[in-house]
């Protein structure tokens, strides 16, 4: 064989071997750990495509990731990448309170994105992540491309004042067993905790029986984390997070938003609404016979939504 036969199959097959590196750049579907502030932090991605990918940000504080796994339908053009939060799930620490707080919680969403190369993504948070999600945005990220606000609260007060409302929908005797144990302070009461699910079945999620991704995180939620933050249930807010309130500053956040919320979710359609008004280029979308996890109840609306107001903001409509 001559030299120059040589070269050129060297250089075919260095060719060939630069292609294929190429092919495996990027995210690749799989688990791992972040370190953050306190610790290290848990991922899983899902999903390969070529279209930005997405960032969802579970709720809480303390109820990890897993019962947001139904939004992996989502994968199926992008990856969807979701985290738990340090204190929550698999990603385990100490419970020191000095690293439960929201400055903490919204530097760790950098941390995950440096480590994982995200630099374009779109955001999505539900519930207390929308909280994180609003915090974040405000700090001006570069290339979040689009921010999902899924069941939001982003002021503490309305939040319980919703959750006040629907709770007076519920029978006499369930309201009865609420009040006289949160007066007596015996919230831990199987009792309480029994009416409690009651008001879940409503407004958290209305699909009998529960499935087990939702099992699977309630049953591995962090109480201390939640309590403290937060307090004994979704509608009786004595926790740290008790004056939350951003919503003076939602009209710093430029990036497209949409606002998800159930038909029958704890945020009520006049709070979703409010939000909306203070955030310019957002709307709301209410996602038919659901509480507030849409995507246990409704994932096929869920998920249309979603996918369909990320191909409007990738297409630049």
């Amino acid at each position: 064989m001559n030299s120059k036969v040589c070269r050129l199959l060297i250089l075919i097959m260095l060719a060939f071997t630069l292609l294929s590196g190429c092919d495996k750049k990027g995210l690749q579907p799989g688990t791992g750990f972040v370190d953050v502030d306190g610790g290290k932090v848990w991922y899983h991605i899902y999903g390969e495509g070529n279209a930005t990918p997405l960032l969802v940000i579970h709720g809480g504080p303390g109820i990890p990731s897993y019962y947001l796994t139904a939004l992996k339908v989502l994968a199926s053009e992008r990856p969807v990448v979701f985290y738990d939060q340090l204190g929550a799930g698999r990603s385990p620490a100490a419970n020191d309170t000095t690293l439960w707080n929201v400055e903490r919680f919204v530097r760790e969403i950098g941390h995950v994105r440096e480590a994982l190369g995200l630099d374009e993504i779109h955001l999505y948070g539900h519930s207390w992540g929308s909280q994180l999600a609003a915090e974040y945005m405000l700090t001006n990220p570069k290339g979040v491309k689009s921010l999902i606000l899924a069941g939001p609260s982003l002021s503490l007060p309305r939040w319980e004042q919703d959750g006040r409302i629907l709770l007076s929908t519920m029978d006499d005797s369930t309201q009865m067993i609420i009040k006289s144990h949160e007066d007596a302070g015996t919230t831990d009461a199987p009792e309480y905790q029994d009416a409690v699910f009651e008001f879940y079945k409503m407004y958290l999620a209305r699909k009998q029986p529960w499935p087990g991704d939702l099992d699977s995180a309630l049953s591995t939620m962090n109480p201390e984390l939640y309590g403290y933050m937060l307090g004994p249930s979704e509608f009786t807010i004595t926790g740290t997070l008790k004056d939350f309130d951003v919503t003076d500053r939602l009209g710093e956040i430029r990036v497209p938003t949409l606002i998800s919320i159930g038909e029958y979710d704890e945020v009520r359609p006049e709070t979703a609404k409010f939000y909306a008004s203070r955030i310019p280029n957002s709307r709301v979308v209410v996602v038919p016979g659901a509480g507030h996890l849409t995507f246990i109840d409704n994932i096929e609306s869920d998920a249309k939504n979603i996918s369909g107001f990320l191909h409007e903001v990738e297409s630049g409509k």
